[in-house]
């Protein structure tokens, strides 16, 4: 059983419980669940943005410890401020050291879009996310088969939110269905866990014309967002990188930095 099996089979039994603790008639009396939500979608294609998600991430299964002890409040703000389009908060809380506080906080600080980070499974979660005020929420392809993602893609947008699809091969985009807005590519082999930009270069004549093409997991050079960008990609969510640094609002605004001024170099390179 690989690590995203373990975390699966996890998150059934975890999901059972909480629907047990918070049924969905009483998520739904959330001050969010009626309230307007932000457009992932048109945020990461507005041009006065970076392209950035931005990510809140305490710990992840094959790294350990990130940053346990961060500040969603200022992390997030951070972020906002540096020029992120958009924030993606972990929620899982036995493998990432996540909760649904966090993106409820987050949401208390900022007008942005906000993707809930999560394994979404059940029905149960959308309506959990949209109570805690996600605009967006994750269906990974590889945990669903195509009858339930389309499912859960159709069940969120009901709901107000939008959705970002993700896979890791050619073979999972089988999967897309139009109710997705946005396709990331999981640059993070599942079985190696190496992470190279090849699998969404690979990818990106593949993936839907219509929907916004995000790239995912081991971003850390802005040479290789500049590369994305010009091949098709528009959305780059980036968590690890930034939350390994002492501040990583700061370290998102010096990375969308050094990304404008290799832009800059090549268009006066082109002029």
């Amino acid at each position: 059983m690989n690590i995203l099996e373990k975390i699966i089979a996890y998150k059934k039994q975890e999901v059972a419980e909480r629907k047990s603790l918070y049924p969905a008639k009483l998520l739904e009396k959330s001050i969010y669940f009626e309230t307007p939500v932000a457009s992932l979608k048109k945020y990461l294609l507005r041009e006065d943005k970076s392209g950035i998600i931005a990510e809140f991430k305490r710990r992840s299964p094959s790294k350990g410890d990130i940053n346990p002890y961060a500040s969603v409040e200022r992390v997030s703000i951070g972020y906002m401020q540096a020029g992120a389009s958009a924030l993606s908060v972990l929620t899982d809380s036995r493998f990432f050291g996540g909760k649904n506080e966090d993106l409820a906080e987050a949401r208390r600080f900022n007008f942005c879009p906000i993707l809930r980070k999560d394994f979404i499974i059940d029905e149960y979660q959308l309506i959990e996310a949209r109570s805690i005020g996600a605009d967006a929420i994750l269906l990974i392809a590889e945990c669903l088969d195509k009858g339930q993602l389309a499912q859960l893609a159709r069940a969120a947008k009901k709901l107000g939110m939008e959705v970002l699809m993700e896979a890791h091969s050619k073979k999972q985009l089988d999967k897309y269905t139009p109710d997705v807005d946005a396709i990331g590519v999981n640059n993070r082999n599942l079985e190696t866990f190496e992470a190279s930009i090849a699998a969404s270069l690979d990818l990106i004549a593949a993936l839907p014309a219509e929907a916004v093409k995000v790239s995912e997991s081991g971003l850390d050079d802005p040479q290789a967002i500049v590369e994305l960008r010009r091949s098709g990609y528009q959305g780059f969510l980036i968590g690890e990188y930034f939350m390994r640094q002492a501040d990583p609002g700061k370290a998102c605004r010096e990375f969308i930095r050094r990304i404008q001024h290799i832009e800059d170099l090549l268009q006066n390179a082109i002029a």
